[in-house]
């Protein structure tokens, strides 16, 4: 079946979380920008529903940063009670690190690339929606703004770079389809921009 077959109903759970993750990420704005984070969160929902994703999948996209980045274990425990324990779980594949301060860039995103390789597909479809996105708007504010995009980030340029194409290689082999497409396209863009 595919996602253009597949009807998902979007019940009381999905707007509780939609609320949920609203005020969870209010004043929340993308790095760099004035765009409100939960315009991340709608996309990377949006994306995960045309993927064929269902409505536990829907909810963990909404609130996929939530744990990692608006409290940990404690949100995370939160997101268990409220949405069940699968929700839950791809949040928790979703997140690299639920410590704060977060360790060094570099070595947990080595982490959760390893992570993934063992990721249900219910984990890759949202993690993969979520690098979408990202990538999208990089690629978007590299053509507005050039390598002065780069200066917004944790890490360099060249690590940037690095995260990306090994993304696009892991959901090549481990979630191919047109979602891994996309990304390949977008990453081989911004490396040619970049």
């Amino acid at each position: 079946m595919t996602a253009a077959t597949i009807q998902v109903s979007l019940g009381a759970r999905f707007v509780e979380a939609l609320g949920f993750a609203a005020r969870l990420h209010a004043g929340q704005v993308r790095k760099g920008t004035g765009i409100p984070y939960v315009s991340h969160l709608l996309a990377v929902a949006g994306l995960v529903l045309e993927d064929g994703g269902d409505e536990d999948e829907a909810i963990a996209a909404l609130l996929h940063d939530a744990a990692e980045d608006q409290g940990g274990t404690a949100v995370l425990d939160e997101i268990r009670e409220r949405f069940g324990d699968r929700v839950a779980a791809i949040v928790r594949g979703c997140s690299d690190t639920l410590e704060q301060p977060k360790p060094p860039w570099r070595p947990r995103k080595e982490t959760y690339l390893r992570l993934l390789r063992s990721a249900p597909p219910d984990v890759l479809r949202v993690a993969l929606a979520d690098k979408v996105h990202n990538a999208r708007s990089v690629l978007a504010d590299l053509r507005t703004l050039g390598p002065a995009l780069w200066a917004r980030f944790n890490a360099p340029r060249d690590d940037q770079l690095w995260y990306f194409r090994a993304l696009v290689d892991l959901f090549g082999r481990r979630y191919p389809g047109p979602l891994a497409d996309e990304l390949g396209r977008i990453v081989a863009e911004i490396e040619r921009l970049g």
